[in-house]
């Protein structure tokens, strides 16, 4: 019994590791290249360096960082072959997440209430007096918000696994230039129009807006592959 909980528990630690490198490049703190210092990582969390070694090797699983042997840990850098992938990738799944929101009536008001409340949100913090900076990381994190949540409502569990896996992909690379977020008022008002058609079933013109909504972030370097 006594070996069960200690796993548990080195599990556990293991996911706080990787939840807090994840947040902190999330907010910038870490960016492309940077070097993840184990020994730095777990004076902050307060913990031994083998649960922060463990998460380390989570993360490279996903991607997020690179271990370099006799070097040490940096996170990702991704190329534009890299960022044209993982669009592909989650439009192909997100199209189905919208086509199962439709052909099978997932939403009701109150998740309309709720996705309307969130791009209200990133409209809010578009107008504000925050630094470009502090509004990318902001409207990324609300956007995140957005889509998670439509794509929970579709219970698709594998789907799912394989989009937030993708998406936090994503965002590690627009957050490295504020330059590849295009029009950030754009970015958040995209979303009331997928709301509007998610709403009247429309499932071609909610595709459209979907996919439009991802071109706003990269001027139109994407092109619809379907």
């Amino acid at each position: 019994m006594a070996e069960a909980i200690t796993e548990y528990q080195r599990d556990n630690l293991c996911s706080v590791v990787s939840d807090y490198i994840k947040e902190l490049i999330l907010v910038g703190k870490y960016k492309a290249g940077d070097h993840v210092l184990e020994a730095s990582i777990a004076k902050n969390l307060g913990i031994s360096r083998s649960p922060v070694r463990e998460g380390i090797k989570d993360l490279e699983k996903e991607g997020i960082v690179e271990i370099v042997p006799r070097k040490g840990t940096y996170v990702t850098t991704f190329s534009i072959k890299d960022v044209h992938e993982v669009f592909d990738i989650r439009i192909l799944h997100e199209y189905d997440i919208l086509r199962i929101l439709i052909q099978e009536n997932k939403l009701n008001d109150e998740d309309f209430r709720i996705l309307t409340s969130l791009v209200d949100r990133m409209v809010y913090i578009v107008k504000s007096d925050l630094s470009d900076q502090e509004k990318v990381i902001q409207i990324n994190k609300m956007d995140m918000d957005f889509h998670i949540y439509l794509w929970n409502k579709s219970d698709s569990k594998r789907r799912i696994k394989i989009l937030k896996d993708m998406f936090f992909q994503l965002k590690m690379a627009m957050m490295y230039d504020t330059n590849e977020t295009g029009d950030l008022m754009q970015t958040a008002t995209d979303h009331y129009e997928i709301i509007e058609h998610l709403r009247n079933g429309d499932l071609e013109k909610c595709k459209t807006a979907f996919l439009n909504h991802i071109n706003s972030y990269k001027q139109g370097n994407f092109e619809n592959p379907y």
